[in-house]
């Protein structure tokens, strides 16, 4: 039986999947000859223009990111008067799907599978891309266990003019922000809730929000209740209350958000499991899952960046003057559901040492400056450019409270140090009596550059060890 041939390359196969943006069929790439999923474009009636644009934008942007987390688009081709979509096939099944059948995943394989959504994520936002309709539905999972995040059709570069009109939602409502919710722009941080409601959605075998046919109704629930925390979340609790928060200014980056996934798949049980909770093994099917909707804050961050009650909740903004004008804007458009700053505030705060460990040192030892010996200072700046570019957290500490503030918290530090791969000194000269030491230092970059220069560091004794009291 022959096939139809779509452009002249492609043989159209079975469908695959269908939804609101059109449907997905796999098809074989006769040039090539390897298998390819193909999106039909331009089906909503009226709406070819803005289909055929958002087709446009995810091909652009999916080409932007060679991420082995995100479904690559190879092509957009015309055929006639269809639009098709031409994308790396997954031989598997979606998120959704899977915990549709399966129920919640046990909390190694949901660590497994976010950190990889996460990662994808996290190289998005560094390139100034913010996804928008992060859900179960838009990630598939291989056969052999590989996430990939897709359909970046509704996604938003920094430089792009947005797409949305007067009154059109945009992205799934159960796992809108509570910003985006009540009309706002999206935003990384939008992402990062999107993230964390989804992660509620893979722990516990549904949704955070159960809009349902009542749209308004879910929609004020995100915007104005506290969201839904999960008693035996484990694990995961602090990075459910880390991106599931109200304020955008209170959610980590996604960096953070990947980098704590990956801690979590070493030791799954690694923290906040009481006696009461017992971690599952094997799937569950949803029915079995008890969820708890129990009211509970969000963390609040070390340095709060919004303002707070006497009692220490964060301040709930008024009441916001949107239902009126989202009732009508739902009446009067479509509500489009496709196929179904970057500084944060610090984390929750941890017991951190008043001062970094220096070479021996006995109960005894006197405090004067005849124990700042050369040997003990240059042990200190080795230590602190040997571990600051693999554990910023524990570097962070060996900086004076007022040195902190000066190099803007931990987000500004961590900014910095977060492209270093490695920081070689040179050429050491210490002053004991001063306690300064200035050194040549070469900085490998991530991305495999070199940069270099001079610093001079003014450090501090603490405690029988030293921390730096600031730069220059």
């Amino acid at each position: 039986m022959s096939r139809t041939l779509i452009a002249g390359r492609y043989s159209l196969g079975r469908e695959l999947g269908r939804g609101g943006m059109g449907s997905v069929h796999l098809a074989r790439d006769e040039v090539l000859g390897r298998e390819v999923a193909i999106k039909r474009i331009g089906m909503l009636p009226g709406a070819t223009g803005p289909d055929l644009a958002r087709a446009e934008r995810e091909a652009r942007l999916a080409a932007m990111l060679n991420h082995p987390h995100v479904v690559s688009v190879f092509d957009l081709v015309a055929d006639q008067d269809q639009h098709w979509l031409v994308m790396e096939y997954v031989d598997g099944q979606s998120l959704a799907d899977r915990i549709r059948a399966e129920g919640a995943l046990d909390h190694a394989a949901a660590a497994q599978v976010m950190w990889q959504v996460a990662d994808a994520l996290a190289s998005a936002h560094a390139a100034g891309i913010t996804h928008r309709d992060v859900k179960p539905s838009n990630i598939l999972l291989s056969t052999s266990g590989e996430a990939k995040l897709t359909d970046f059709g509704i996604a938003r570069s920094t430089a792009d003019a947005s797409l949305t009109q007067t009154g059109l939602v945009t992205g799934s409502p159960a796992y809108l922000a509570p910003e985006v919710a009540s009309g706002s722009g999206a935003s990384a941080a939008s992402d990062v809730w999107s993230l964390g409601a989804t992660l509620f959605h893979v722990l516990s075998g549904h949704a955070a929000y159960d809009v349902g046919d009542n749209l308004i109704g879910g929609l004020y629930k995100i915007v104005h209740e506290e969201p839904p925390r999960l008693a035996d979340a484990g694990a995961f609790d602090t990075l459910l209350r880390a991106t599931m928060a109200r304020e955008p200014s209170d959610r980590w980056p996604m960096e953070r958000v990947r980098d704590r996934l990956a801690e979590i798949r070493l030791d799954p049980a690694a923290e906040g499991v009481t006696s009461t909770t017992t971690l599952v093994t094997d799937p569950s099917p949803a029915s079995d899952t008890s969820p708890v909707t129990e009211v509970i804050p969000p963390v609040p961050p070390v340095e709060p960046v919004t303002p707070v009650e006497p009692d220490g909740r964060p301040r709930r903004r008024a009441v916001w003057p949107w239902l009126a004008a989202l009732g009508a804007a739902v009446l009067a458009v479509v509500l489009v559901l496709a196929l179904t700053d970057d500084d944060p505030a610090d984390e929750p705060k941890q017991e951190e040492p008043t001062a970094a460990p220096t070479s021996e040192t006995t109960s005894d030892s006197p405090t004067t400056p005849a124990v700042d010996t050369d040997q003990e200072i240059r042990d200190f700046i080795t230590t602190y450019l040997d571990t600051v570019t693999t554990d910023r957290r524990a570097t962070y500490a060996m900086l004076t409270a007022d040195f902190k503030a000066e190099s803007g918290g931990f987000a500004g530090y961590s900014r910095f140090w977060r492209t270093i791969a490695s920081a070689t000194p040179s050429n050491i000269v210490v002053d004991a009596e001063d306690l300064t030491v200035s050194y040549d230092v070469d900085y490998r970059t991530v991305s495999g550059g070199s940069d270099g220069g001079s610093v001079r560091l003014q450090l501090e004794r603490v405690d029988g060890g030293y921390l730096i009291a600031g730069e220059g």
